[in-house]
């Protein structure tokens, strides 16, 4: 009987053994389960150049804003403005939005938040109407490609703090201005939208861009396959990510720090068509 039961004590001790090492169902299956790396939440938006059974990965640019009071009747005629161009070169609006979104936080946004609604309300109505452009510094792109009809596997599904559905791929044309960058788009907003954090600014409603007719398919939610409909022209393009509705309110805050939806809007993968390409 003696002899039995320690048989038996050996056999549960060989089980639990082997299921420390293998992982298998059972108490130490459960442990080798916990022991995993955990996956992560979220992910940066990742762009992709198909060729044939690989990919080529573009890198993630972020555009540069900078202000003007030219009203964006198209890109064109926003390229000539020297002074803009020059501040998308330079980045160094960056700096100004960035200060400027932390006006409403901390003891001055707490301040400013209890002198009422009323005032805060007259500030902004007083507030003059500019045009904000993104731009991407640099006069031409890295990433040349020799092919007119380039495919693109997009992926935000795990983009941090959007919801996937609510955005889709695009091909946009870009605008060479001054030798110095390339513009993306533009459109109207009040001169301090980068001190708002509420996201009341319907920047995409009017927005100046140059789109690309594509085909588009959708794997999953944040994922797709994008390509131009015709040929590709010589030329500067980018892949963009922009929202479904035209009427999405984004906070300026968010915009200007590149953060949630403004990191979205503000990212792009460049990339030019080369004379020679086919």
């Amino acid at each position: 009987m003696e002899e039995q039961t320690q048989m038996k004590t050996g056999t549960m001790g060989m089980i639990v053994l082997l299921s420390l090492v293998t992982g298998a169902p059972g108490v130490g299956g459960a442990y080798a389960w916990a022991q995993q790396p955990a996956k992560p939440h979220w992910q940066m938006p990742t762009i992709a150049l198909v060729q044939g059974s690989a990919s080529q990965p573009l890198p993630m640019e972020k555009t540069q804003l900078a202000e003007t009071k030219t009203k964006p009747q198209s890109l064109a005629s926003l390229a000539g403005d020297s002074a803009m161009t020059q501040g998308i070169q330079a980045g160094v609006t960056d700096v100004t939005w960035n200060a400027a979104s932390h006006i409403n936080n901390g003891i001055a946004g707490s301040a400013l938040t209890q002198g009422g609604g009323i005032f805060n309300d007259m500030l902004a109505r007083r507030q003059p109407t500019v045009t904000y452009v993104w731009g991407v510094a640099g006069p031409a792109s890295a990433n040349v490609l020799q092919t007119t009809t380039p495919t693109f596997v997009v992926n935000f599904a795990n983009a941090p703090g959007v919801h996937p559905d609510e955005y889709a791929p695009m091909i946009v044309k870009l605008t060479p201005a001054q030798n110095t960058c390339r513009l993306v788009g533009a459109t109207r907003g009040k001169q301090d939208a980068g001190s708002h954090e509420a996201a009341d600014w319907e920047l995409y409603s009017s927005f100046v861009e140059d789109p690309v007719a594509v085909n588009l398919q959708k794997s999953n939610p944040g994922e797709y396959q994008v390509s131009p409909q015709s040929a590709l022209l010589p030329g500067e393009y980018a892949v963009v990510l922009r929202p479904v509705s035209r009427n999405q309110k984004f906070s300026g805050g968010d915009v200007a720090r590149g953060q949630g939806a403004g990191l979205m809007f503000d990212s792009v993968w460049t990339f030019q068509i080369s004379d020679s390409a086919q």
